[in-house]
Order: structure tokens, then C-alpha cells, then sequence
């Protein structure tokens, strides 16, 4: 007896877009706050309320840095994003 052919699903035909997302991670809050901060490309959970913001401005400033290089989360470098995330960082 033949087996019968087993058809794609109409999404396996359809190739997958890569979905990036950075995601921060403070863990240093005392207060009892809880802060969470999302957009499109980006989730900052957590951390004292410096913390958080120095995440926030980081992950502001990768992305404009990448918007002015022409750059796509999804497309840059690993290494690449680590270097710009360095430099985005508040000293």
C-alpha cells in the first residue's frame, strides 16, 4: 500500500523572517519598583532607576547608530553590535 504524500503547510513554504530583539536585564533595584520599558526591537526589564535609564540610552543610541550606518538589527554583525552597543553605552 502507498503512503500518502504529506503536503508543505502553506507557512513551511513561505521562508521565515529572522525577528531580533534585545532585551536588558537590571537586577540591582532596592525601591521595590518595577520598571519595564518595550518598543518594536527592544525590552528593558527591571534595575534601580539608573540603571534602567543608562540601559534605556544605551539601547536609544545603538539604534540610531545603526540607522546612520544603514544597518538593520537583524542584518548586523554580532560582532559589529557589540561594538556599537560598547560605544552607545553612558560612561
Amino acid at each position: 500500500m502507498k503512503k500518502p504524500t504529506r503536503r508543505p503547510s502553506p507557512d513551511a513554504r513561505t521562508p521565515a523572517k529572522s525577528a531580533s530583539h534585545l532585551v536588558g536585564l537590571g537586577l540591582d533595584h532596592t525601591d521595590g519598583h518595577k520598571r519595564l520599558t518595550t518598543a518594536e526591537k527592544f525590552t528593558i526589564v527591571g534595575g534601580s532607576e539608573e540603571t534602567h535609564g543608562r540601559m534605556a540610552e544605551t539601547v536609544i543610541k545603538t539604534f540610531e547608530e545603526l540607522k546612520q550606518r544603514g544597518e538593520q538589527l537583524e542584518t548586523v554583525r554580532p560582532q559589529e553590535l557589540v561594538e556599537i552597543i560598547h560605544k552607545s553605552t553612558p560612561r
